[in-house]
């Protein structure tokens, strides 16, 4: 194993620890239990946008904390869920009386714990209502989640519904649009490479010099297939015909197209990929109206990529354009 690491143990925390000094100011990292805010958290008369899940994903969740997405990030252990008593801080230190929003990834812990903490804070006077992400179309059930695991739609919601509660939206009409985000997403991943947790020290999973793995999860969970090494536009053929014929997208939809890269794929290799995505779509007469290419909902080094599109209406459009100043994502602002 080859890590820029210290000590396998902590690296959640030197990596908190890291985040506090590049950005301070900015964001504020607590310590015991771990979470991130906006540093000026809590932001009077505002609904507070929370979300979290295992470290290793970066820049998802702590690189998009910040004004006009979320208000709080809650990371747990590498790939493990964030417990209850961070959850629960997290919410407490930001509400500011208008109520928080969860979003919530579905993976079986991320769920429970989220469960857990939202009724401890419900039970202490935080108004609290919760969304699911389940936006993965690769596999009904895996490794890690009851029903489709939550993956690319998770970073879009964080934006659309960040803008929301920016512009003064109540919690109920936040919570609405943030299902309404997920139900219009569809999304798939495949690697290349396993990835290595640093506290386990060897590949979670192995592939051949020639195989590649399609629908793989996010924390190396298996996908639908294991097949033999195709060229890239081979490859976003067997994602995007699952993505497209799921939803279903058709003639005429307008979407937002996300090519995300696992952590260890080379940019301009995701512009390869973006390339062939638009020209499929385009044969459908689906129009690209709004994209992102690069590393967003990684896998720490895994090498790999997965494609996200969202139908887009006017409304959801006007929100991704809204002025967003976080790590990860920044324009207008």
């Amino acid at each position: 194993m080859k890590k820029l690491i210290n000590d396998p143990e902590a690296v959640v925390r030197e990596a908190l620890e890291g985040v506090a000094a590049a950005h301070a100011g900015r964001l504020a990292v607590h310590f015991d239990p771990n979470y991130i805010t906006r540093a000026d958290a809590p932001v009077s008369g505002k609904v507070a946008v929370l979300s979290g899940g295992g470290s290793g994903h970066e820049p998802l969740h702590g690189g998009f904390v910040g004004p006009g997405m979320l208000d709080a990030a809650v990371p747990g252990a590498v790939f493990t869920s964030p417990t209850p008593d961070q959850v629960l801080a997290a919410t407490q230190a930001v509400d500011s009386g208008a109520g928080v929003l969860h979003i919530v990834k579905n993976y079986t812990g991320d769920v429970l714990n989220f469960e857990t903490a939202a009724e401890l804070a419900v039970a202490e006077g935080v108004d609290v209502a919760a969304v699911v992400i389940d936006d993965d179309v690769a596999v009904k059930d895996s490794t890690y989640t009851a029903g489709r695991r939550g993956v690319g739609a998770t970073v879009l919601a964080e934006k659309i519904c960040g803008a929301a509660a920016e512009a003064g939206r109540p919690l109920a009409d936040v919570a609405t649009l943030c299902r309404h985000v997920n139900g219009q997403a569809r999304s798939m991943g495949m690697a290349l490479t396993s990835c290595i947790v640093p506290h386990v020290g060897t590949p979670t999973f192995e592939l051949g010099e020639d195989e590649m793995e399609i629908g793989i999860g996010i924390h190396g969970e298996p996908g639908r297939e294991r097949v033999k090494l195709e060229p890239a536009d081979a490859i976003v053929e067997r994602l995007l015909g699952p993505i497209l014929d799921d939803l279903p997208f058709r003639s005429g939809d307008r979407v937002l197209a996300l090519v995300n890269g696992m952590g260890g794929t080379p940019l301009i290799e995701l512009y390869i990929v973006y390339r062939r995505v638009a020209q499929l779509l385009g044969e459908r007469s689906i129009a690209i109206e709004r994209n992102l290419v690069g590393n967003y909902i990684t896998s720490l080094e895994m090498a790999g990529c997965s494609i996200t599109l969202l139908k887009l209406d006017d409304e959801l459009t006007q929100l991704w354009d809204a002025p967003v100043n976080t790590p990860g994502l920044r324009w207008g602002a």
